[in-house]
């Protein structure tokens, strides 16, 4: 299980790992970037990891990958680009993110973070269409910022199951993200209206 492997590795190499492993996300790593983010979240929740050390280490990593990705794009683009065509599995999701931004311009970094291997080509192909650092970090970082705590929260709450949870919304997308987003509100509002009730009774 991938869990188990990210948990041993986190546990042995801490924060830096969570770090590393979102930094490499963006030249393939096969593990996907929404589990290592969701494993740290899981590992604050038994008390292995600091909340606030663990969320910043993983926007971080994403963050920084998100940089190299515009910078790869804008220094070495084409050549890149090429060579991901050639391959079979890449070619789809090169046509994928290029039909993406024809279709929603700039909002395509925003809904890039739904799908898979996509969220990392659509830097290089805004960076080669000439779009500033300045404009690509306005819209980019934000929305990493809300990515990293969407799974860093579903990491938190739904524990060892987060592998389940991620694999299907790596295979449905949106669909799945609105229902747990769904579930997850619920269960915040649920706790919090049983907190006011045992506060209520304490009174």
């Amino acid at each position: 299980m991938e869990v188990n492997l990210l948990m041993s590795i986190i546990e042995q190499y801490g924060y830096l790992a969570i770090f590393f492993l979102l930094w490499l996300g963006i030249v393939g790593l096969p593990i996907p970037d929404e589990l290592v983010v969701a494993t740290g979240g899981f590992l604050v929740s038994i008390g292995i990891l600091n909340p606030v050390y663990s969320f910043l280490t993983a926007y971080l990593g994403v963050a920084s990958g998100l940089t190299i990705g515009f910078l790869l794009g804008k220094y070495f683009g084409k050549p890149i680009l090429g060579w991901l065509s050639k391959k079979e599995k890449m070619k789809h999701k090169v046509e994928q993110a290029t039909a993406m931004l024809e279709k929603h311009g700039t909002t395509a970094l925003c809904i890039s973070y739904l799908f898979p291997v996509v969220r990392h080509l659509v830097p290089y192909l805004v960076a080669m269409g000439g779009m500033s650092y300045r404009r690509y970090a306005l819209l980019s970082y934000p929305i990493g910022l809300v990515w990293t705590f969407a799974f860093y929260l579903i990491g938190y709450i739904f524990g060892r199951n987060v592998e389940t949870i991620i694999g299907m919304i790596r295979s449905y997308g949106a669909y799945t993200l609105l229902i747990l987003v769904v579930v997850v509100g619920a269960y915040l509002l649920v706790r919090k209206l049983r907190a006011r009730t045992s506060q209520a009774k304490g009174e």
